[in-house]
């Protein structure tokens, strides 16, 4: 699957990074950024029209909701992210309130 496919790939990029993918292919790739939002924002930048119902990995949680939301203006459709933010619960209720459906694996794979 797309999520399964993206995870494989954001666990290679160098953090922090953001993989937005289709299928088994990558359209966009943020990685190496100081913050979660920008790598978010170089993905998106990247895949332009293709973030639209792609899935995004993300290789550790999302510290804020800022990142969630550039994702929800590109049309992201599903996040997969390690989750442990103390601020989890806002960064979920962002996601649900763009629709976007948020897994959460438990795993930090960021290479520093």
């Amino acid at each position: 699957c797309a999520l399964d496919f993206a995870w494989r790939v954001v666990r290679h990029a160098k953090s922090n990074a953001i993989v937005l993918g289709r299928g088994s292919s990558t359209v966009g790739i943020g990685a190496g950024q100081t913050t979660r939002v920008k790598a978010v924002e170089l993905a998106v930048g990247v895949a332009g029209d293709r973030a639209r119902g792609s899935v995004l990995a993300s290789d550790a949680y999302f510290p804020f909701a800022d990142g969630i939301e550039v994702a929800g203006r590109a049309g992201v459709a599903a996040i997969l992210q390690p989750g442990g933010s103390l601020r989890d619960p806002e960064v979920i209720a962002r996601a649900d309130e763009y629709g976007i459906a948020m897994y959460c694996t438990g795993w930090r794979v960021f290479r520093h």
